[in-house]
């Protein structure tokens, strides 16, 4: 005849599931990489345009958007969450911006993957220099 498991393993059996299914929730809520909450759903203000150099960009990091300027007054915008696990982008460096949870690299002129573990080009949001200020969604 088999003896019930002790108190003690179960107790801990309890408190690891309990453990998997937060780290589960918090990669799910984190993000799935999808578009539709890593583009803006009303204008944002960015402020002077004149801040994104020409042939660079910029990081707006708390808006979780990337502007570039390829050519003078070309403004092209994108999401600057991660299309793998929806990290937020940390550094733009030249051309590139690069995800900090994975390592993925993205053209900032473009959106698309140079580096994965992403497989999918950064949204593309709409951008607009009106009166000096960019306005981005």
């Amino acid at each position: 005849m088999s003896q019930p498991p002790a108190r003690r393993t179960v107790l801990r059996g309890a408190a690891l599931a309990g453990a998997a299914g937060f780290g589960l929730a918090a990669c799910s809520a984190q993000g799935s990489g999808g578009a539709a909450s890593a583009v803006p759903t009303a204008p944002v203000d960015l402020g002077a345009a004149a801040d994104v150099p020409v042939g660079g960009a910029k990081l707006y990091r708390e808006d979780r958007l990337l502007v570039s300027q390829p050519a003078k007054g070309e403004f092209k915008c994108f999401s600057a969450k991660c299309t793998h696990a929806g990290c937020v982008l940390s550094e733009v460096d030249k051309k590139q911006g690069t995800c900090p949870c994975h390592g993925s690299r993205f053209d900032v002129t473009t959106g698309e993957v140079l580096q994965g573990p992403a497989t999918t080009p950064l949204p593309e949001v709409p951008v607009q220099a009106k009166n000096g200020k960019l306005i981005a969604g």
